[in-house]
């Protein structure tokens, strides 16, 4: 392959971050110090070359992490470790927004400004930012700031995450001016928020009802033994007695339906890549919670990491997988360090390896990082993040489960989904069954932020009302009257006070017209200005729309367009014709779109159009 090369040379430093991932270059073609008289004999090529291109996001992570941003040297240098094209290496640093081909000091602050944060002291914290230190993105001596979308810390709200060149990279909530400071300051000892987002895990009333976050607050995140104490490599004992045909035949008899959003039933995923002839498998652990007010896989990941190892390794053991990815956002540091530390210490105890707890089954986990973008919690769009490129959604058909990761079927679940297998494994289908209703089984995990006197994430059984959810998190804060809720995220729709006694439940969800997404249940009361924050939804689909399909690329724009001429006054016609255009733009988005951000990405604006009378001129 003929690379063509940039002329740039990488700095020392450069070459030592890139060097300290990929380990020292072995011929001069890789980037050594001189080509040997063996390296202009021999030229690696074909396959041997193209298996490294999956290195290139670790490998952007480990420069932009080393040195703070990405020169043409830099990335010269990576596109001849890996031997990729130096246009491709580029196409896929620009892709992320963690990344950056521009200099830029070594610390960048980013500002959540979205949905929760917005309304509890983020855009004050901007504002403050704005006038005390320096203008968004201008250097304020030696860091900058950024405003930020959902960094996935709702329940702390405000929120801040920092990425430090040379130092650990920290995610903070509550987040004032003087964190900031801190987090800015030369001092290594900040640490990240580890506060439990789980308020049921610290009362002890009602806490022996709780399945899903049972050793939340009470195993030690940090020890496997702890987590064996509690229960911990039942599950993969269990599946390992019954086989992976009873494992995944009772995945299916509990009726599983996935907790990502798309609700398809898990056995049936499984069973599909189970009986594909085609080798290897994979199993995947969709861990990049992006959707904005979704954290419950963040708190789950944080409190209970072993269980997502043990889940995913059951998953590898029914799909006859011998290799699992764990992606997990790439602002989640805490999370990152207690999954990195838990896949090393089932390691060394067995729990992974050549031979699984000795039971002659071989499994391993890679944790790999990604680097903000929404697009990538899309299963395809994943898949190409993990295989090195543009994480940009693919066609389907082909599904996952024939052509996935690397072209080989593969079954993609995310962490709450996992985590409710260790449950089936543990009381048996039957009793799974049981939990919930007919169509909705199992428990579930609602991540509840806004205007809620204890905001986080609480598990419940399907059935529940949302009324009850919001008691459970203490009613609306001071007492005050709902004005909206906001289901599913960005992603998902708005409904009001009248809808308070719909059930959380796949069915009823379906049949009243709103949505349970990931999720999200986010409250606001009569202070809360729904225009703005329709505003703000249509900014997010417009910043994280990867640009690859018209209908997404082009309607997402002119939703936020129209939206700022109905604000401003300034309508193309009348209000009624700025309506109906926003609302035709939306059904070619939804119909059109080669994925689901497109196909969503009107639904919130729409709902709050119907169902609440936003725009109207009459609501705010």
């Amino acid at each position: 392959m003929d690379l063509h090369l940039m002329d740039a040379a990488p700095t020392e430093a450069e070459r030592s971050a890139v060097d300290g991932f990929l380990g020292l270059p072995e011929t001069g073609w890789e980037g050594g110090p001189e080509r040997s008289a063996g390296d202009l004999r021999v030229v690696r090529s074909g396959r041997e070359v193209r298996e490294q291109r999956h290195l290139l996001l670790p490998a952007l992570h480990a420069l932009q992490a080393g040195v703070g941003w990405i020169s043409r040297g830099g990335l010269n240098y990576v596109s001849q470790r890996l031997s990729v094209p130096p246009a491709d290496a580029y196409g896929v640093a620009t892709f992320y927004a963690m990344f950056s081909v521009e200099e830029r000091p070594p610390t960048v602050v980013h500002v959540c400004d979205d949905l929760a944060c917005r309304g509890a002291g983020g855009l004050a914290l901007c504002e403050e930012l704005e006038r005390d230190a320096a203008p968004e993105a201008a250097d304020a001596g030696g860091w900058v700031w950024v405003r930020s979308p959902c960094l996935g810390m709702c329940e702390q709200a405000p929120a801040i995450f920092a990425q430090r060149a040379g130092r650990a990279e920290v995610a903070i909530g509550g987040a004032t001016r003087s964190a900031v400071d801190r987090v800015v300051a030369p001092d290594p000892d900040v640490a990240n928020a580890g506060g439990i987002g789980a308020p049921q895990t610290r009362v002890t009333e009602g806490r022996e009802r709780l399945r899903l976050l049972r050793r939340a607050g009470v195993a030690d995140p940090a020890s496997i033994d702890d987590y064996r104490a509690h229960g911990g490599y039942e599950a993969v004992r269990s599946a390992v007695e019954i086989g992976p045909e009873a494992t995944i035949q009772a995945v299916t008899d509990a009726k599983l339906l996935g907790r990502g959003g798309a609700a398809f039933p898990t056995g049936v995923k499984w069973q599909a890549v189970a009986t594909q002839p085609v080798r290897p498998h994979y199993v995947i652990c969709n861990a990049d919670e992006s959707e904005p007010g979704t954290f419950k896989d963040r708190v789950v990941m944080e409190q209970d990491p072993f269980a997502v190892i043990e889940a995913l390794t059951v998953a590898g053991f029914a799909c006859g997988a011998e290799k699992g990815f764990l992606y997990i956002r790439g602002e989640y540091p805490l999370a990152t360090e207690r999954l990195a530390h838990a896949i090393a210490e089932a390691r060394h105890h067995g729990f992974l390896g050549e031979d699984v707890m000795g039971h002659g089954f071989a499994f391993d986990i890679e944790l790999r990082r990604g680097a903000g973008a929404y697009i990538c919690g899309e299963e395809t769009a994943l898949f190409n993040s993990i295989e090195g490129k543009r994480g940009e959604p693919r066609n389907k058909p082909p599904f996952p489960v024939t052509h996935g990761v690397f072209g080989k079927p593969t079954a993609i679940n995310n962490v709450e989904t996992l985590i409710n297998v260790l449950e089936v494994l543990r009381v048996g289908a039957e009793a799974f069954a049981a939990i919930g209703t007919e169509g909705s089984t199992g428990p579930r995990l609602f991540c509840v932020s806004g205007h809620v006197e204890r905001p986080g994430v609480y598990e419940i059984e399907h059935g529940a009302t949302l009324r009850e959810l919001i008691e459970l998190a203490g009613g609306v804060r001071g007492g005050a009257a709902i004005k909206a809720v906001l289901l599913g995220g960005a992603a998902g729709g708005f409904v009001g006070p009248d809808m308070l006694d719909a059930k959380l439940t796949f069915e009823d969800a379906k049949e009243g017209g709103y949505t349970l997404g990931s999720g999200v249940v986010m409250v606001f009361d009569e202070s809360a200005d729904l225009v703005d924050l329709c505003l703000r939804i249509a900014r997010f689909f417009r910043d994280e729309s990867c640009g690859q399909c018209v209908p997404c690329r082009v309607g997402t724009v002119r939703q936020e367009e129209a939206l700022h001429r109905l604000v401003s006054g300034t309508t193309i016609g009348s209000r009624e014709d700025e309506l109906a255009l926003i609302d035709e733009v939306a059904r070619v988005m939804r119909d059109a779109s080669i994925c689901g951000l497109g196909q969503t990405a009107a639904s919130a604006v729409q709902s709050a159009i119907a169902r609440l009378g936003v725009f109207d001129g009459g609501v705010a």
